[in-house]
C-alpha cells in the first residue's frame, strides 16, 4: 500500500487555532453580559456563523461578522458603539494571532517528506491563511499549498488529479471529521483523524464504522511510524 501523497490540513493540525478563537468567544460572551446570558450568547453566535458560512466562508473576518451580527441579534439598538468597537478590536486581534507549532511538527514534517510529497490543504481566509504559513516557516516542507473555500469531495479529487496520484495513492490527515476524513474517504483516498480537544462541534462527525482506510492516531508523529508499520505490511 505505497502512499505517494500526504495531504495536511493545517489549523490544529500544524498549529494552534481553536484556542485563540475560544479566548475571542469568551471575550464577547463577557461584552454581551448585560443582554443575554453566557449559554444564550454561545447559542447564538454558533448559530450564525454556521447561517453565514455560504456568505462570508471561513476564518478570522467571517467570525468577527458573526460576532458582530450576533452582537445586534442579542442587544438590538440599545448595543452601544463602544461593544462594536470592542468586538471589532477583538476579532483584529485574533486575526493576529501568534502562530504557534504544536510540539515537534517541523521534525514530523521532515520525517514525513521522506515518505511521501508533502501538500498542505487549509480551508478559511486567503489572505489570513497565507500569513499563517508564512508565518509558521514551515512552507518549504510541501510541494503544493491548496488554500480552498471549503474541503468537499470534488477538492480533494482535483488535488489528487493535479498531483499525478490515485486516490488509493493519497492520504489526507487533519483534525475535523466533516472537512478531512469525511471528503477524503469519499474520493477513494486513505484519512488520518488526529483529534484535538477544542474542536468546533460543527466540524465533528462520528467515526465511519469499521472503514478499511480510516485511522485516527494521537498525533500527527505517529502518522510516521503508521506509515512505516503498512509500508512494511
Amino acid at each position: 500500500m505505497p502512499i505517494d501523497l500526504i495531504c495536511l490540513d493545517a489549523d490544529d493540525t500544524l498549529w494552534h487555532n481553536m484556542r485563540f478563537f475560544h479566548e475571542t468567544q469568551d471575550a464577547l460572551v463577557r461584552m454581551l453580559e448585560p443582554f443575554a446570558d453566557a449559554g444564550i450568547a454561545r447559542s447564538a453566535l454558533e448559530a450564525c456563523e454556521i447561517r453565514n458560512l455560504n456568505l462570508f466562508g471561513y476564518g478570522a473576518k467571517a467570525f468577527t461578522l458573526s460576532m458582530i451580527e450576533t452582537a445586534l441579534e442579542l442587544g438590538g439598538d440599545e448595543v452601544p458603539a463602544s461593544v462594536i468597537r470592542d468586538i471589532l478590536d477583538a476579532g483584529k486581534a485574533l486575526h493576529a494571532h501568534p502562530v504557534e507549532l504544536f510540539d515537534g511538527i517541523e521534525e514530523t514534517l521532515v520525517a514525513l517528506s521522506d515518505r511521501a510529497r508533502l501538500v498542505l490543504v487549509t480551508k478559511g481566509d486567503l489572505f489570513h491563511q497565507e500569513a499563517k504559513l508564512a508565518a509558521s516557516g514551515l512552507g518549504d516542507h510541501f510541494s503544493g499549498i491548496e488554500i480552498v473555500s471549503d474541503k468537499q469531495a470534488a477538492t480533494f479529487a482535483g488535488i489528487f488529479q493535479r498531483n499525478g496520484v490515485e486516490p488509493s495513492e493519497a492520504l489526507m490527515a487533519g483534525d475535523s471529521m466533516r472537512s478531512d476524513v469525511f471528503p477524503a474517504l469519499e474520493v477513494g483516498a486513505w484519512a488520518a483523524y488526529i483529534p484535538q480537544p477544542l474542536g468546533w462541534s460543527h466540524e465533528q462527525r462520528p467515526a465511519p464504522a469499521d472503514h478499511p482506510r480510516f485511522i485516527e492516531l494521537p498525533s500527527l508523529a505517529a502518522l510516521v511510524n503508521w506509515l512505516d508499520r503498512a509500508e512494511a505490511a
